[in-house]
């Protein structure tokens, strides 16, 4: 009998520990949604002081505070002060890369319901959004809850906002003329490539209620509006645009293979050959980041039925819309660049 003693972490405690992580979750909202972060300054405070700034009751903080504080974020001094760490940094709205509002959609009542019926989803492959909400995500959020589609944007524009330069550095542009970014959001990442080249044209696609707070510098009077045309549409039905290179970002994991294979379908369609593609996503077997990469991909599933893709996954997709892989390239620590060709 092997008497050894063990080391390293208990499997079970981990193992539990991995289970009630939705009270990690839920704590993380908790101190976004009073803003706790914005309210702890460069030093330490007291909780009771801490408190009265957001309106909370101290013991009950004091219990959040300890609860966050065990898992890094946050520190507590002999004094029973609290002040930051990195971790806790991250949550304040002014930082340079604030995950506040993704915190925040993480822990949306929405959500909760969502990861409830995540076996129903395992079994049948489809979203159970729609069988709850009776729409699919983005229309429930528009219309039903414009307090929590608020913060999607903006946890939306944050992450645009951080990435975008560098992903403007990342791509090679070589000898095209025009880019068209399909599915672009409010032009942040297209307003980066375009600043990046002086003589490239840009074109903007998305829907007409996105495109009303398009960014200032791609409409009229902006300093890029003679070289970008905004065009208003659906993916799903068309995309009329002529371009070089097409980019398409954080869009087509939201998509199961069938729907993703039709949008860039549309795409192929109206392009010449040669014309590149350039998706930006998770590539899941070459993530720096599985945990967070597997997560995503359940939540794509439950949410809308999407997922995230392996290098071959995304092989398979592009040969059915008519376009050949031709490279993947890391971008950043969680998004991968996946290039093709229309054929």
């Amino acid at each position: 009998m092997d008497s050894a003693p063990r080391t390293g972490p208990d499997p079970v405690l981990q193992l539990h520990e991995l289970a009630y992580s939705l009270g990690v979750s839920a704590a993380l909202t908790a101190a976004a949604t009073l803003g706790v972060a914005d309210a702890v300054g460069d030093g330490p405070v007291h909780v009771d002081a801490l408190a009265e700034a957001v309106g909370a009751h101290p013991g009950a903080l004091r219990q959040l505070m300890r609860a966050l504080a065990g898992h890094g974020v946050f520190q507590e001094d002999s004094a029973g002060r609290y002040g930051h760490t990195p971790l806790s940094r991250a949550l304040r709205a002014d930082a340079p890369n604030s995950r506040k509002p993704w915190v925040e959609l993480a822990g949306a009542d929405f959500a909760w319901r969502i990861w409830a019926r995540l076996t129903d989803s395992i079994r049948t492959g489809e979203a159970v959004f729609p069988e709850i909400f009776g729409t699919d995500m983005f229309t429930y959020l528009a219309e039903h809850r414009p307090e929590i589609g608020a913060v999607f944007d903006a946890a939306a524009a944050k992450s645009t906002e951080a990435a975008a330069d560098a992903l403007a550095g990342t791509m090679d542009i070589g000898s095209a003329t025009t880019v068209a970014d399909i599915g672009g959001g409010k032009g942040r990442l297209l307003r980066a490539v375009l600043e990046r080249h002086d003589g490239l044209r840009g074109v903007l696609f998305e829907m007409p209620r996105i495109l009303a707070d398009a960014d200032p510098e791609l409409r009229d009077g902006g300093s890029l509006a003679g070289r970008c045309r905004i065009v208003p549409g659906d993916c799903h039905a068309d995309v009329p645009v002529k371009a070089d290179i097409y980019l398409i970002k954080g869009v087509l994991h939201m998509w199961d293979d069938d729907t993703a294979a039709g949008v860039l379908r549309n795409i192929a369609r109206n392009a010449a050959p040669g014309a590149r593609v350039i998706v930006i996503d998770q590539l899941l077997d070459a993530t720096t980041t599985p945990r967070i990469a597997g997560v995503i991909d359940l939540l794509m599933l439950v949410s809308q039925g999407g997922k995230e893709r392996t290098t071959d996954e995304f092989r398979d997709v592009f040969e059915r819309a008519g376009l050949e892989l031709r490279r993947t390239f890391p971008a950043s620590p969680v998004m991968h660049l996946v290039e093709g060709v229309v054929r």
